[in-house]
């Protein structure tokens, strides 16, 4: 018996970590963003501090969802600093509980605080915007609408 210390820990941590959000991010998402979620300065974005910018934006939630789903092509700033990559679309290779996974994982990981009252993310909110079939184009008008 775990006792309820691990159901606090459970609770916080939702069903990332019972879904693998932890290793799935290493698998798909930390060559690039590193380990540590601190990205490569000038080739690949934090995501440490920035995954709760986004999340406080009214549109961040779904905007997340497309960004690991369909990439996002052209420049962003990030905490000041600029980048002009392509990030690949990963729902051909991730099942829509992976994604869901990954970002709620995302939400509480490397120093990020979730909005007050966020839930994990879902897979059938993850199959919802998969319907979408957006471009990475059309994911960064989505990101430039948010004004990040």
């Amino acid at each position: 018996m775990r006792g309820k210390p691990y159901l606090a820990w459970a609770v916080v941590l939702g069903l990332a970590w019972a879904q693998g959000g932890p290793a799935l991010y290493g698998q798909y998402c930390a060559s690039c963003h590193q380990a540590n979620g601190q990205g490569v300065p000038g080739s690949f974005p934090p995501l440490a501090g920035h995954i709760q910018e986004i999340l406080a934006q009214k549109d961040g939630r779904t905007y997340l969802i497309d960004v690991v789903l369909f990439g996002l092509q052209g420049q962003i700033r990030v905490k000041g600093q600029s980048y002009n990559g392509n990030m690949p679309p990963w729902g051909p290779q991730l099942k829509d509980d992976q994604v869901a996974a990954i970002l709620s994982y995302l939400a509480q990981a490397f120093g990020n605080k979730p909005p007050k009252g966020f839930t994990p993310f879902t897979a059938a909110e993850v199959a919802k915007e998969r319907s979408k079939k957006l471009t990475p184009d059309k994911v960064y008008a989505l990101r430039k609408s948010l004004k990040l």
